[in-house]
């Protein structure tokens, strides 16, 4: 464990000397396309800068789509019901290795439903488990937390590129078409490597915890600090507006709307298979109506929740930007062939899981790195024959691989934490050491 400890700590330098925010990673990733356009796909500057310029709203119906996902999520984790239910939750451990695995399912579990909840909800049943089981090992529920980001959100039910694909009008439908949900999210292999990925890392979080003469516990003053949603309180003075803004009637009247609509669309249209990120965020949406319960709550809540969406509004427009290259020259002829030239086949599903997960460490956003990588991953599947759907997933469970080792996602969950990401990253490390070997090897035998 010493060994892994001096790796982690390496890792965390590395990571803070050499990886730079996330704006001047995409502003250098427009430079690079720039010149690999200029120089590789023989293509003139101004057409180069055309396509750059005019990319940039290509993709404004998806960036909106990505913050309905970290929004909606963000909103239901801070529902009266999630919490309460978080809290009976953390009351199943009776042990501290219980209390892990307790952790880990549930990080898994709620981000395979929403990566945006996962992020919120996981942080706080991590005070809810350490103020029950204070014998716990701090680091390593925190870094549980911190599992489903890392092992499912991109095979559920907010998955970016699985729900896009499947969406009408989608940025990609004139190369591949609509690719419904029962091809790619519920599909056997993806089902079945979900389930054997989280028994695993369940088992492990379960073997990791450490003798108690080596617990790192929480200090309790730590967990005073973390702070609850607090809703706001109804006013003294009554009025229409204060009785409007504070009944629930205008919740009831929108949820029940909102249900009826999604019970009536699905059964016209085929029920689960119809699902794709509109219906999804719409889903969510009205679910954080409902359990809100107020206008007053529900505003104060979407206030908070706002806060976490400066980095969606602030990158896509340039990944957009970079799409718009490739769109306007012959860039993603030139890296769609070299892919074909390195692949079969057979192994092209397992070699875009490796390379998607290598870029997502330098690129942490799913969503905006698939308007990147989708052309010319598509164009080269096409050439070799490979089935769209294998693409997009081996797009989706690279992405997330690389995650378990990439702070930039654990920001917020260590804010709430009050750690840094040095201080779990032995465990994540040891974690993804068991996970890439394990999925690239189930992607070898796919393809």
């Amino acid at each position: 464990m010493e060994t892994l400890v001096r790796i982690a700590e390496a890792l965390g330098r590395f990571s803070a000397r050499f990886v730079p925010s996330a704006f001047a990673i995409a502003v250098l990733l427009s430079l690079l396309t720039m010149g690999l356009a200029m120089g590789w796909a023989d293509a003139a500057p101004a057409k180069v800068l055309d396509g750059w310029g005019g990319g940039f709203w290509e993709l404004l119906t998806f960036s909106m789509q990505m913050a309905l996902v970290m929004f909606t999520g963000y909103l239901l984790a801070l529902t009266t019901p999630v919490r309460r239910l978080l809290e009976w939750a953390s009351g199943l451990a009776r042990t501290p290795r219980g209390a892990v695995a307790l952790m880990a399912v549930v990080s898994m579990g709620l981000a395979y439903i929403n990566w945006g909840l996962s992020l919120v909800a996981s942080a706080m049943l991590v005070r809810f488990v350490a103020r029950r089981r204070p014998d716990v090992d701090y680091r390593l529920l925190v870094a549980c937390a911190y599992f489903g980001l890392g092992a499912t959100w991109h095979a559920g039910l907010s998955a970016s590129a699985p729900l896009l694909v499947a969406t009408p009008g989608h940025f990609l439908e004139k190369s591949v078409g609509v690719i419904p949900i029962d091809r790619t999210l519920f599909s056997p292999f993806n089902v079945g490597l979900t389930v054997v990925v989280v028994a695993g890392m369940t088992l492990l979080a379960w073997a990791l915890h450490p003798k108690a003469e080596r617990v790192v516990r929480v200090d309790a003053a730590v967990l005073e600090k973390l702070g609850d949603f607090v809703p706001p309180e109804r006013p003294e003075e009554k009025s229409l507006a204060t009785w409007l803004d504070h009944a629930r009637l205008l919740n009831l009247v929108f949820g029940v709307l909102g249900l009826v609509w999604l019970g009536r669309y699905l059964w016209l249209n085929g029920g689960w298979r119809a699902l794709n990120l509109n219906v999804v965020n719409f889903t969510f949406l009205v679910l954080a109506v409902l359990l809100h319960g107020t206008p007053a709550r529900l505003i104060k809540a979407s206030e908070e929740a706002g806060g976490v969406l400066h980095g969606i509004v602030l990158q896509f427009p340039l990944y957009a930007g970079i799409y718009g290259i490739f769109k306007a020259t012959g860039l993603t002829d030139r890296i769609g062939e070299l892919f074909v030239s390195l692949s079969t086949k057979a192994t092209f599903p397992a070699i875009v899981y490796l390379y998607s997960g290598v870029v997502n460490y330098f690129v942490p956003s799913g969503g905006s790195k698939w308007a990147i990588e989708a052309p010319y991953l598509l164009e080269a599947a096409r050439t070799l024959g490979v089935a769209p759907e294998k693409v997009v997933l081996a797009y989706a469970w690279g992405d997330m691989a690389t995650d378990l080792i990439q702070p930039f996602w654990a920001l917020p969950l260590l804010a709430v934490a009050r750690l840094e990401f040095k201080d779990i990253l032995g465990f994540l490390l040891v974690a993804f050491l068991v996970y890439f070997p394990l999925v690239t090897l189930a992607f070898f035998l796919w393809g």
